[in-house]
């Protein structure tokens, strides 16, 4: 296409050196150096006399979880952990498994992801299309999908001579990767007052809350769960829907000691919190986002002005085209039935919660809470 069709009549203009800090250059040598650098938005919010940011994490290559995938293959690399052509095995229905693959074919790995039924089609296709063998276990083992898939992933391990396995669940690189995130947030914002993000291996919020408060000691972090997760002393139901979000195990890398506040939604409500976003925000993205969205909304209703609230938004809406965004998934599951409240109810930490509700964490920082009442 002629480029003056674009530029309109006249000459065209020479091109522009960058600016001298180089923060808006966005020329890339490979995909492994694209990931990261996401855009952060200022949330269009009746009302509130503080702000709302979100940090579109959504906008790497794949997902959020790009960020680990490129600190810990690229840090066991450089270890030797991790040998020139060996293989990379992961256990992922997700994100992970989409930044291991784009890193480790990237780097000339085979990558062996692990996975369960419920991996959707795009997610899927993606997987293959990268060059990674995937396996679905059949079945979930007497403590859920997760448990099937790493004792999948642990004959994989004797299988595969030299394999590496990252363990996003238990390896620090994982929270050592969200380093670059908080980077970003001061040198864009300066000062936060308040984080919210989800939990699912410990990794995003622990990491990017610790590194922050190296420089903001008063900042007050709200995790976001889901109804049936055991993150937060809540019982386990496996036959939960969303994705993104909670877990059925421990993971080593929550540090609860980094986390102020915690709520919890239900598939109703993270599902139609995803539609809102997509409908007053224009950000298509998953269940994930969309509570993190809902529970930023309420957040920063409550703070006081000059505030300055930020919410990690990890997952892209297409994987969840058939699902959070069906009115058929809906029917099917039953979703119509669910509570949706437009408030969370404050519960003592352990009662055992069905719809929006939330908790303090740190008694020791209550002190704090008046910010975000």
């Amino acid at each position: 296409m002629d480029a003056r069709k674009i530029m309109g009549p006249g000459p065209l203009s020479p091109p522009v050196a960058p600016p001298a800090n180089g923060r808006t250059r966005m020329l890339h040598e490979n995909m492994i150096d694209a990931i990261g650098h996401t855009p952060l938005l200022r949330l269009d919010l009746p009302g509130p006399r503080a702000t709302a940011y979100a940090k579109l994490e959504l906008q790497n290559m794949f997902a959020m979880k790009d960020r680990v995938a490129r600190q810990i293959i690229l840090s066991a690399r450089e270890s030797g952990e991790l040998r020139p052509g060996a293989p990379i095995i992961e256990s992922s229905s997700g994100t992970m498994a989409l930044g291991v693959a784009l890193v480790g074919t990237a780097l000339g790995h085979p990558v062996y992801i692990v996975t369960d039924p419920r991996i959707d089609p795009m997610t899927l296709a993606k997987l293959r299309s990268l060059g990674c063998v995937v396996e679905v276990v059949p079945k979930m083992s007497a403590h859920g999908w997760q448990s099937a898939r790493l004792e999948r992933l642990e004959q994989l391990r004797a299988e595969l001579d030299g394999a590496f396995w990252p363990r996003q669940y238990s390896n620090p690189q994982n929270p050592a990767a969200y380093r670059t995130l908080a980077e970003e947030l001061l040198a864009d914002l300066g000062h936060v007052d308040v984080l919210v993000g989800a939990v699912g291996s410990g990794g995003s919020l622990c990491g990017s809350a610790r590194a922050l408060r190296e420089y903001l000691p008063d900042l007050w972090v709200v995790g976001v769960d889901c109804v049936g997760s055991v993150l937060f002393g809540q019982p386990d139901e496996p036959k939960r829907l969303q994705s993104g979000l909670g877990n059925s195990m421990h993971p080593p890398n929550l540090d609860h000691a980094q986390i102020d506040e915690v709520h919890w939604l239900n598939d109703r409500e993270a599902f139609t919190a995803a539609r809102a976003l997509a409908r007053e925000q224009q950000v298509f993205g998953g269940n994930t986002a969309g509570s993190v969205y809902r529970v930023l909304r309420h957040v920063v209703a409550g703070l006081p002005e000059g505030a300055r609230a930020v919410g990690i938004f990890p997952d892209r809406g297409d994987r969840y085209a058939d699902t959070v965004y069906d009115d058929g998934h809906w029917d099917t599951h039953r979703l119509h039935e669910l509570p949706d409240r437009t408030e969370p109810v404050r519960v003592p930490y352990g009662v055992r919660v069905r719809s929006w509700s939330c908790s303090y964490l740190t008694e020791s920082r209550k002190d704090l809470a008046w910010r975000v009442a």
